[in-house]
């Protein structure tokens, strides 16, 4: 008997201990007073419970210091022209981050984001002149996702980091070409990779006149294999060379753009959540539990 409660011993110890290694730790709280408290931006028609569950979305707890505000329909008319009675429900956590750090896009709800993907999100905002942030969009519900660009908007001009007006309304304009070259029939990936790739390419050829800028769009939907009709051609020629025009430094855009794609996979190496740790972690239940069966077997055997 004593042999079989040391058993059972050992086996609650070992599990406890396996717990204590393999699971995450809730750190303490630190406030940065450097770069100051994430700002949040909610959708101003989610109800209580979708509110509630956005925050659970977007890992916000009760003693956390945040600047809080809401997004309406309003505030879509005023930094993105959008219609002012329209509902918003997407919501976006915006974290500041060290300079050279880069811009970072996680799409919490990407089954409820249907029509801005990250990488339109990032496109967009590093446009607008967004740098140096992590940024996190969800929604309870299925939703277009431009409340929370939006939001993301609001968020600098209320805390006194003021985009730049004509950036903003370039970046509008670009996801707006954006949204409208899916709805014609190329996929989210074709038409992310098309204003990515057009970007590295004015960022390495610097052209001078818009009949080079024609020849870069052309040159990268040769490249990517896309067809385009010359009116949505002539849309991207248009928008590039707005760009050309405002001096935005397609350097720093190509540099952080080509970090985005990594950044999911690199959070996750640093945690070790990838699919052997999970499967190493079914495995020693599995095995715990068998034990445990084991062991009360013998314990009720030996009576």
């Amino acid at each position: 008997m004593k042999s079989i409660l040391n058993k059972g011993l050992f086996i609650l110890t070992a599990a406890m201990l396996f717990l204590s290694i393999a699971l995450p730790v809730q750190a303490e709280e630190v406030i940065d007073e450097k770069l100051g408290v994430p700002i949040v931006v909610y959708g101003g028609n989610l109800t209580d419970a979708q509110l509630k569950q956005t925050k659970e979305l977007l890992e916000i707890t009760d003693s956390q210091m945040l600047d809080e505000y809401k997004v309406t329909g309003e505030d879509l008319a005023n930094y993105i022209d959008g219609n002012p009675q329209s509902r918003m429900f997407s919501s976006a956590k915006i974290t500041r981050e060290e300079k050279g750090k880069g811009l970072t896009i996680r799409v919490v709800t990407p089954e409820n984001i249907t029509q801005v993907t990250s990488d339109m999100y990032a496109n967009a905002l590093l446009t607008a002149g967004v740098e140096n942030a992590t940024v996190d969009v969800a929604s309870p519900v299925k939703v277009t996702g431009h409340s929370a660009l939006t939001g993301i908007y609001k968020a600098y001009d209320v805390e006194g980091e003021q985009l730049d007006k004509e950036r903003m309304e370039l970046a509008n304009e670009e996801l707006g070409i954006a949204t409208d070259l899916v709805d014609k029939g190329l996929t989210q990936e074709q038409v992310s990779e098309l204003l990515t790739e057009i970007k590295k390419a004015i960022s390495e050829n610097k052209p001078a006149t818009k009949e080079e800028v024609e020849q870069i769009v052309k040159e990268q939907l040769d490249k990517l294999n896309i067809s385009l009709s010359e009116a949505d051609r002539q849309m991207l020629i248009d928008l590039f060379e707005k760009m050309r025009n405002l001096n935005i430094d397609f350097e720093q855009v190509k540099n952080q753009l080509q970090d985005i794609a990594n950044t999911v996979k690199d959070k996750m190496d640093e945690l070790g959540l990838d699919e052997g740790f999970w499967q190493k972690v079914g495995t020693f239940f599995k095995d715990f539990f068998n034990s445990i069966g084991d062991f009360f077997s013998g314990l009720l055997g030996s009576e």
